[in-house]
Order: structure tokens, then sequence, then C-alpha cells
């Protein structure tokens, strides 16, 4: 977190101006699964094994910045500073709730999920200039088995082969969301699209500025077979697969992540 300079841990260098930053970011996202960036010692993930798949999720759209607070206080130490748009698409911020309270000052506050660094984040930030919406999506990456499949109300609806992490830079284990869904031109790395998540590698840390973040994209300009374990940590389908989850989900939906 760098949260001084006002800025998530992701952004990199925060001297540079807004489009040399998403061109940075949106490129340190994609070559995850395509190029080789700096390697660190791996931190040791948890594994998933069980997935809840709720009929819903409720959701915080963010209209302002928010500090992200240890506790539901308003004296509770800064855990995290959130933007109010996302980094690459400049679309609002959202963010799954994990439950909502009401202090003794009379505050409302939620509990939200947290991108970035460490894995897993989360923290609580004031109801105030947020509003609620609600998903019924939520995607599972199987990354033993090689597939994602997709859920609404809590159902089945999609099952898609994928390309998922090699052992030496696997794809991070855990509970997740989609910070942002991307739309790549033809020649980029990962096109046609890119869902970019709350997720970062364990393993690598850095390139380009950007840092490690895991996304979902699809297989052009950079291939692979479907069902094998080749990427830096990202998650690939085919343009079909990755055009439908575009077209369906968006900001905030779940993301668990198991193997």
């Amino acid at each position: 977190m760098v949260f001084g300079t006002r800025t998530e841990n992701w952004q990199g260098r925060a001297a540079r101006s807004p489009r040399s930053c998403r061109t940075v970011l949106l490129a340190s996202l994609v070559l995850l699964a395509a190029t080789s960036m700096s390697a660190v010692g791996a931190a040791p993930a948890a594994a998933v094994t069980i997935v809840v798949v709720k009929p819903s999720q409720k959701l915080a759209v963010l209209f302002r910045p928010h500090e992200a607070l240890s506790r539901p206080f308003r004296h509770a130490a800064a855990a995290y500073y959130v933007r109010a748009r996302r980094p690459i698409t400049d679309e609002r911020t959202v963010l799954p709730i994990l439950g909502q309270k009401t202090s003794a000052d009379g505050l409302r506050w939620l509990h939200v999920e947290l991108p970035g660094r460490p894995n897993g984040r989360t923290g609580w930030i004031r109801k105030r200039a947020t509003v609620l919406a609600t998903t019924r999506w939520h995607i599972v990456i199987d990354t033993s088995r090689r597939r994602v499949i997709v859920y609404k109300h809590a159902r089945p609806v999609r099952a898609f082969r994928a390309i998922v992490g090699r052992p030496s830079t696997p794809t991070p284990l855990g509970r997740f969301f989609v910070e942002e869904s991307i739309r790549l031109r033809p020649g980029a790395v990962g096109a046609p699209y890119a869902l970019a998540l709350s997720a970062r590698s364990n393993v690598l840390q850095q390139f380009e500025g950007g840092s490690g973040q895991i996304a979902m994209h699809g297989l052009a300009n950079v291939g692979g077979t479907l069902g094998s374990a080749v990427s830096h940590g990202c998650v690939r389908l085919n343009s079909a697969a990755i055009s439908w989850l575009a077209a369906h989900v968006g900001p905030g939906t779940p993301v668990t992540i198991t193997g």
C-alpha cells in the first residue's frame, strides 16, 4: 500500500501522467501471461477447499475516494486508500460488501473487500458517497481442472476450459472480485477483453511500474493450449468465452480461485 501518496499499491510511479499510467498498468496486467517479469520468493497461498456461491452479492459503488479503516470507528487506523475510479477504464470503483454496521456515534459503515496487496485485504469505509448495488453472478476458477465455471443465482450456467499459471508462477488462490472490464485493441496481448481482478501474483511483484495484477483475458497474440498450465498467473480463455464473460459480468463480481 502507498497510502501517503494517495495511490493504490498497484499503480506504480505516481509522477506519471494519467494516460501513461493507464498504458503501463494495462501492459503490466496482460503481460503477466506473456513475458518474463521480476520474480521474488513466492509467498505461500492458502488453498480454498470450500467454494461458497451465494445467490447474490451486495456491492458498493464509490462516488468519491474513501479511506478504508481497520475498524468501523471514526478514529480507527487507516488501512487503505480507495480511489473512486479505476486506473485503466476510469469507471467507478465497485467493491463487494461483507457486512454493515452503525457505530455508536451514528456513522454508517460498510465492510468491503479491497484490491491490491496483500491478497484478501478488507476494510471499513463510510457508507456516505456510495450507492448500493447487487450482482447475481459469481465466477469460480478451478486451477486443478483448468476450468472456469460461471454461476448466476448460485446455479452454474457456463463452463469454459482455461489456461492457468504454471507451477513456478501459479494463479493465486483465494476470494477476489472483478475490478474492471477492459476492451482491448485487436493487436493487444490478451485481446479481445480482459477482466482485471483484485488478485495479485504471489511470485511476480512488479513489471514496468505495475504490481503483478492477475486478469482473465483472451488468447490473441499470446496463444497457448486450453487446459494447460503455462501462464505467468493470468487465466486465458478463448475469444468466445472471454467475450461472453465481458458481456455478462461487471465490476464487483465475486471470483473464487481454488485448486
